[in-house]
């Protein structure tokens, strides 16, 4: 209950003081806007030392110093992809790209993980898969979880625990040690670059204990980028250049959707929880209560390309948007589950790293860009005439004006990276697709709002009231761009 009693005593607080004590809280605007400016160079610094290094590790042929390591051919990768009734276009997609790595293909055994609940289509899409890219791999194993088990939720989560479980059985039989195989766990429209494995894999081998960490990529959303709205694209790339900073800044850093990591530790955590919504964190913390705090993140500055959430029409792509962040905000369900694990336990300083990474970036997703809007303007327009002929009130709107001049030049170097970061074949009319990929980013204050404080509010009041968040499955639509 405690992080919405937080977001809704600040969101009454603000509001009520305003007309209250309305110069009281321009003097706050101020200081805050002038806070939120230090956050955002403090943000753009990482974003780019970020940038610097997918640069320079995108550019060079890891599976050359993979050869380096006279043991690389001991390592087998695990690669789990879980769906429920994607198109077989997506499918198709996602094993073009495995199908592509500069990593051996003959290391790789993929687990297709489909669910009880639409088994007819996925046992027809493993079919085809297993036809055209079954003698590609060292194996294709295929998985159906079964609905209605007792104490799951109908989840990823819960897929892939009974996939990896059965996955566990077939290594076994191979009789693979837990640490020479390597496990991925990747959404079913995942697309790896070429290099991605074998970076993985020399960023493994050269870790002093890769058992005790697990590995993060750079996550990007350019496989339907060119047929998405502009306020699903922007919030996609604002979601990359999250994860860009996080990679660069100082540890700790969570795992967040796909990751991967050694199956020793999958196997000692007892795989990712089926009772969970947001498993690709929570599998972070599963290990490190685990192994007493002796566990981590290495940053991967690689990258893995998925779906915006277009659903093909405007209506439904905001909806399904709305519903992803809210699954994405979510992750306020570790808040309880850290207090209760932490309390009394000798995990060392980095416990207390952690809550307060969670608790200080799920406050401000909900509550900064509602409390920019309302101190931009609520206390200036509430104070009475006597407030106004003050000094402070008649300077105030050019002073907020300035902050937030400043703080555009983060969205301007936004706008830049992401025309970077696009895939370099623009279908149609180059020069135009990307003049509007520069200026969508005007809809960025709209889209913190709508598409990031609302439903990240939504979520963490639903866990006040114990609503729990079901998992909703955006639909992957593509079509053909010309």
């Amino acid at each position: 209950m405690f992080p919405a009693t937080l977001v809704w005593v600040t969101l009454i607080l603000v509001v009520t003081l305003s007309f209250v004590k309305p110069v009281f809280m321009i003097y706050v605007a101020i200081v805050f806007d002038l806070y939120w400016l230090m956050r955002v160079w403090y943000f753009l610094i990482y974003l780019v030392s970020s940038w610097r290094h997918f640069k320079r590790e995108t550019s060079i042929d890891w599976m050359e110093k993979v050869h380096e390591h006279e043991n690389w051919k001991d390592i087998h990768h695990l690669i789990f992809l879980p769906t429920v009734d994607e198109d077989i276009d997506v499918l198709r997609h996602t094993f073009d790209g495995l199908k592509a790595s500069s990593f051996p293909t003959q290391h790789m055994v993929v687990v297709l993980a489909g669910e009880e609940r639409q088994v007819e289509l996925f046992r027809k899409n493993a079919e085809i898969i297993k036809e055209e890219y079954g003698e590609i791999f060292y194996d294709l194993l295929v998985t159906v979880h079964p609905q209605d088990i007792p104490g799951e939720v109908a989840a990823k989560s819960a897929n892939l625990h009974w996939a990896g479980r059965r996955a566990l059985d077939y290594v076994d039989e191979k009789g693979w040690p837990y640490d020479k195989v390597v496990v991925s766990a990747f959404d079913i429209d995942t697309y790896v670059h070429k290099e991605y494995f074998s970076y993985l894999t020399n960023a493994y081998l050269n870790h002093p204990r890769p058992t005790r960490s697990s590995f993060q990529p750079l996550a990007l959303y350019n496989n339907n980028i060119w047929e998405s709205p502009s306020f699903a694209r922007v919030v996609a790339n604002s979601t990359t250049f999250w994860l860009m900073a996080e990679l660069a800044r100082p540890k700790p850093l969570w795992t967040f959707s796909s990751h991967s990591m050694s199956l020793t530790a999958l196997v000692d955590v007892g795989f990712w929880q089926n009772d969970v919504i947001t498993e690709d964190s929570r599998i972070f913390l599963q290990c490190f209560i685990h192994y007493d705090g002796d566990y981590e993140v290495t940053s991967m500055y690689i990258p893995v390309s998925m779906d915006t959430a277009h659903a093909g029409t405007i209506w439904q792509t905001m909806k399904n948007l709305y519903k992803q962040q809210r699954r994405w905000a979510w992750g306020i369900e570790h808040f309880p589950y850290m207090v209760w694990h932490f309390w009394n336990t000798k995990l060392g300083k980095k416990k207390w790293h952690l809550i307060f990474n969670l608790s200080e970036g799920m406050y401000s997703w909900s509550t900064a860009p509602l409390l920019i809007l309302i101190l931009g303007y609520l206390p200036l327009w509430a104070a009475g005439d006597v407030e106004k002929s003050t000094v402070i009130a008649q300077n105030a709107p050019f002073v907020l004006q300035w902050l937030m001049s400043i703080a555009m030049i983060g969205i301007f170097a936004s706008a830049i990276l992401n025309v970077l970061l696009l895939p370099s074949d623009v279908p149609g009319n180059k020069y135009l697709k990307l003049s509007v990929a520069l200026l969508q980013w005007i809809l960025l204050p709209i889209t913190l709002i709508f598409f990031g404080s609302i439903p990240a509010i939504d979520a963490q009041t639903r866990l006040f009231f114990g609503k729990y968040l079901g998992f909703y499955t955006a639909k992957k639509v593509r079509k053909k761009v010309t």
